[in-house]
């Protein structure tokens, strides 16, 4: 028989939670070029980052209905690693120690994280304007 896991609203709500507890305060979104990586435990490779946002010291509050919308996110800007304009694909979100914990599609819509522009310059500011995960079951 095919799987049907379903979860409790509260169960859901745990999972979420755990996001904000595993990655801690000021978490670091790497805002990276090149192919994703397999999954946040894979070194990162020729990919370049291409800017940093810092999560805000308090990361989101409770998550609601399986949604964890995160607080404000501090703007990066673009690193020397994106002269001339390169263009961002997807991001690693980590503990503000480094620890890798997430990573995911970039986009200016549809994607994991939508950012206002995906293609990132020397010296560009680089803005989340929002950004929910959601559990789905």
């Amino acid at each position: 028989m095919a799987s049907n896991l379903k979860y409790s609203a509260s169960l859901k709500n745990l999972q979420q939670d755990a996001i904000t507890t595993k990655l801690g305060a000021s978490c670091l979104i790497d805002i990276m070029s090149g192919t994703q990586a397999t999954n946040p435990d894979t070194a990162v490779g020729a990919q370049v980052i291409l800017a940093t946002l810092t999560g805000n010291a308090t990361f989101a509050p409770g998550a609601s209905g399986g949604v964890l919308t995160l607080n404000s996110i501090t703007n990066g800007t673009g690193t020397a690693g994106a002269a001339g304009g390169t263009t961002a694909t997807w991001f690693r979100m980590k503990t503000s120690g480094s620890t890798a914990h997430i990573d995911g599609t970039v986009g200016i819509s549809g994607c994991d994280l939508n950012l206002n522009n995906t293609s990132i310059a020397t010296g560009q500011t680089v803005s989340a304007t929002s950004w929910t995960f959601t559990n789905g079951n």
